[in-house]
């Protein structure tokens, strides 16, 4: 009787922890920043993490992320170069653009999913730059569009 009644808790307690995991995503502010590479300007629709929580979960445990969509990185303060990303428990290739405080690209890396169950075993991709701002997107936006280091962003 006691295994089952344990059964019954877990199986009211999982859903509850994956309904918990996919909150964050739902809950960030919303905003548009404006990518200017010179010769033209794109518009995306951002998520904004503002919160080490919702900077640590990021784009966890996402399928997809739209076309002229990406999640906006907001630090209280300029960070070292040694500061990075890991792409632990996140599905989708992803573009990082690491951005300086005035909102220039400082450096840009493509990050590929981890497969690894344990965070520690995944890579990190650090910027190698301080900045104060990181932006997220599709892998293959940044070359797709002429974007590169040096190029303006206009921050939300």
């Amino acid at each position: 009787m006691k295994h089952i009644k344990a059964l019954a808790w877990w199986a009211t307690l999982v859903p509850g922890l994956a309904l918990l995991l996919t909150l964050p995503a739902e809950a960030l502010e919303k905003g548009t920043l404006t990518i200017d590479n010179g010769e033209q300007a794109y518009r995306l629709n951002v998520e904004i993490a503002r919160t080490t929580k919702e900077r640590a979960f990021g784009l966890m445990e996402r399928d997809r992320l739209a076309a002229d969509a990406g999640m906006l990185f907001v630090y209280q303060q300029l960070q070292p170069p040694s500061t990075g990303f890991w792409m632990h428990r996140t599905r989708i290739p992803l573009d990082v653009a690491f951005i300086g405080a005035e909102g220039t690209i400082r450096a840009i890396d493509t990050m590929v999913p981890c497969g690894n169950d344990v965070n520690a075993r995944c890579p990190t991709y650090q910027a190698g730059e301080p900045f104060q701002y990181a932006l997220e997107v599709n892998a293959g936006f940044f070359e797709a569009h002429g974007v590169k280091v040096g190029d303006q962003v206009t921050l939300p």
